[in-house]
């Protein structure tokens, strides 16, 4: 009788595990594993969705009058999320204001100045060793400080020696960010196995090759420089893969002054980024590698507030030119502009968008320079701006064979370009024209580029990230 109750009870416990490790396999047929409960992605802060399409990118009809002639092909391009509108002098000062706080709670960490332990996280609960991080719960003493605290604070301002104006030490306000090449890593070339490293049966692998990588490394130097270099070493593990870079992200507020050297702009100089007239149009002056920067903080400080096991997030990055084309025309070809006719006017006489549509004539549309975002109305994916007002950064590195170095599904050309390159080899790909350029350039079947360390009053950018979709 025990053997037979023992005999039910293994029964049992066979059947129990068969059906939590491989699903209900009912009559011995395949069904698949559970996949469980699917975490439905909601729709980002101020994005949409721009719909998986195909569309014949690049200029339909070479321009009579300016003669590009700019090779086309046809590609289709997954579904995304991107930004309603530019980012704004507001946005972009969140940033800002983050890096400031940081400095700020390291320093009242350091016993060089205030000592506060408890601004910077070392250990857990159980009071085992952490890798140390800031305790970003315990609020900045702006008031109510000691002598100690107040010297924190105020380490990270300077006075102007002319003026006598108190302002942010834009030198200091540097942003150091790590990414992991999932791409490279991943190439047949770099397996760390010699044995992977190639298919062909009839190749005898040479076990002790060296492969050499490229891996981005960065620190500041002691007279307060930052430096990026690119070095070279054998591969060795997956953390060659890791690359680091540091960039000070404070815009080019200088760029006013900069791109127009016969013109009294020194209003837009001190106020364009500072005043809070200003707040909701879109930030310039910024370079690409400082866009760049922005989508790594925003990845960060969005996975820092989720802080849920098993959620995972995409990461915001600068569209591709294939994206950012795609969303402004709509994926329609027979798109020129965002909107659905090659006039730039709609039928009441309105213009479409802010640019420079007569000689001289910046202000015809009711703006002299970048307008407030969503001053305009948006495109049928609900898009705004996606012509003219400021030109914007995508991740494509620029060259003249525009398309045809790139592939037709999810098309993109990157080129990560080390400090030793030749300057030319820096250009990134910028779409959509600004508030100073005429009809043709703001069109958004036309390329333009500028060099990544470059801001200009002209362009601005917004952020994408990747839909995890069903395929729907």
């Amino acid at each position: 009788m025990k053997r037979y109750i023992l005999f039910v009870l293994i029964l049992i416990m066979i059947a129990s595990c068969g059906r939590r490790g491989i699903g209900n396999s009912i009559g011995g047929e395949l069904t698949g594993v559970p996949v469980g409960k699917v975490w439905g992605e909601p729709t980002p802060y101020n994005m949409v969705l721009v719909s998986r399409g195909a569309y014949i990118m690049g200029p339909g009809e070479i321009d009579s009058l300016w003669g590009f002639s700019i090779p086309t092909r046809g590609v289709s391009v997954d579904n995304f999320w991107m930004d309603e509108t530019e980012i704004t002098n507001s946005q972009y000062k969140q940033f800002v204001y983050w890096v400031r706080d940081s400095i700020i709670r390291e320093r009242l960490a350091d016993p060089a100045y205030a000592g506060d332990d408890f601004y910077k996280i070392t250990e857990d609960e159980y009071g085992d060793p952490v890798t140390p991080r800031l305790n970003w719960r315990i609020p900045i003493p702006w008031t109510r400080n000691t002598e100690e605290e107040e010297a924190a604070i105020n380490s990270v301002y300077t006075t102007h020696p002319i003026t006598g104006e108190k302002m942010l030490d834009a030198r200091q306000m540097n942003f150091r960010y790590e990414w992991f090449d999932a791409a490279e890593a991943a190439r047949r070339q770099h397996r760390l196995n010699p044995a992977e490293r190639t298919l062909n049966s009839d190749i005898i692998i040479d076990p002790n090759e060296i492969i050499i990588i490229s891996k981005d490394t960065a620190y500041i130097a002691s007279d307060g420089r930052i430096v990026n270099e690119t070095i070279t070493r054998p591969l060795s593990s997956l953390y060659d893969f890791v690359h680091t870079r540091i960039v000070n992200i404070y815009p080019d507020t200088t760029c006013w002054v900069n791109d127009f050297p016969n013109a009294d702009n020194e209003r837009y100089l001190r106020n364009y980024f500072s005043h809070p007239a200003y707040a909701h149009h879109p930030v310039v002056g910024v370079s690409w590698e400082q866009a760049t920067a922005f989508c790594e903080w925003r990845t960060l400080f969005l996975r820092r507030s989720i802080n849920k096991q098993g959620v995972t997030i995409e990461k915001y990055r600068l569209p591709t030119e294939a994206e950012w084309e795609m969303a402004a025309r709509n994926a329609n070809s027979d798109n020129k502009y965002p909107w659905d006719s090659d006039a730039t006017t709609s039928e009441s006489g309105c213009f479409q968008a802010n640019f420079k549509p007569g000689d001289g004539a910046y202000g015809a549309d009711n703006h002299l320079i970048p307008a407030k975002v969503r001053s305009f109305k948006p495109n049928n994916s609900g898009l705004y701006d996606m012509a003219g007002n400021v030109a914007e950064w995508t991740s494509t590195a620029y060259t003249e064979s525009g398309n045809e170095l790139m592939g037709d599904l999810n098309p993109e050309y990157s080129y990560n370009a080390t400090t030793e390159d030749p300057y030319v080899l820096k250009r990134k790909v910028v779409k959509g024209g600004s508030w100073k350029d005429i009809s043709t350039f703001i069109r958004s079947d036309m390329r333009d580029n500028e060099y990544q360390n470059r801001g200009r009053s002209y362009i601005g950018f917004r952020c994408v990230r990747t839909q995890v979709s069903s395929g729907k």
